[in-house]
């Protein structure tokens, strides 16, 4: 074959090779967004944050303000906790963790939110490197972390993660873990038998590694109408405390949640949004 002939078939290889090979993984802008979601291999940026105003939270002061702190002085470039929301479903911890980081970004958007989509804990330190050298505070979330099965894997290498490897996690990279088992914090009651006993102190050895724990309890019938409260009285809405209460009881469950849900069918009623 001739040079020209070789070279002919050179280039139609180089495009055929060209043709099949994967497009370059585009590179996240992490300055672009407010949030993002990690899906094991690259980001998703979130160009709007859902959050509900902070205000609107209720029954949860003393949560509200240690997060809101927390999230402050991450964005500053102060020492910051690794922080874990544990307890009673639906009583606002997700929503916390979203309402805090958007209270604190109307002051300052060096701060963003970065959730860990589910069953990509094992690329925790691919997104540890790719953050460690960007110019802005990043709070890692994972939401409702379980312990049970192929969960407890996943907490062993969290807890490793979190305080036990030999690099060190920079200052403005901080978690915030949400889970709904009690169990995760308590010191007592563990089990004589020895695989139980094992897990309990896993659990344990994982939270003991957080420097802020929040619990979130049931609410009462109090705390539940002032949460209800808190959702329509921006909407001039009124409403009936034993319809409210009716609800709650065919739900089976008081809770922040729950009083959202019936603030929603109170505001389609009257033909307002939430």
């Amino acid at each position: 074959m001739s040079d020209g002939g070789e070279g002919a078939a050179l280039a139609r290889i180089a495009a055929a090779l060209e043709r099949i090979a994967p497009p370059p993984t585009p590179q996240t802008d992490w300055r672009a967004a407010p949030a993002y979601l990690w899906e094991g291999e690259q980001a998703r940026p979130v160009p709007v944050l859902d959050a509900l105003p902070l205000d609107a939270l209720q029954g949860i002061e003393a949560q509200k303000v240690s997060l809101r702190n927390l999230c402050s002085r991450l964005a500053s470039g102060a020492a910051a906790h690794d922080a874990l929301l544990w307890g009673a479903r639906g009583m606002g911890k997700s929503a916390l963790v979203r309402a805090c980081v958007a209270d604190v970004q109307r002051e300052s958007d060096h701060l963003a939110l970065v959730q860990l989509a589910p069953g990509t804990l094992p690329t925790f330190p691919a997104l540890i490197a790719e953050l460690a050298g960007q110019d802005r505070a990043f709070l890692l979330f994972i939401d409702d972390l379980g312990f049970g099965g192929d969960g407890r894997a996943e907490m062993l290498a969290l807890r490793s993660l979190l305080d036990g490897g030999i690099a060190p996690r920079p200052p403005h990279i901080r978690l915030v873990v949400t889970a709904n088992r009690r169990g995760i914090i308590e010191r007592e009651d563990i089990s004589a038998a020895i695989h139980e006993r094992d897990e309990r102190d896993d659990a344990l050895a994982l939270a003991d590694r957080f420097g802020l724990t929040l619990g979130f309890h049931p609410a009462d019938k109090g705390t539940y109408l002032a949460i209800l409260a808190g959702y329509v009285a921006p909407l001039g809405l009124d409403f009936d405390p034993e319809e409210a209460m009716a609800f709650a009881i065919q739900r089976g469950n008081r809770s922040g949640r729950t009083a959202l849900q019936f603030a929603t069918e109170l505001a389609g009623r009257a033909g307002k949004s939430l």
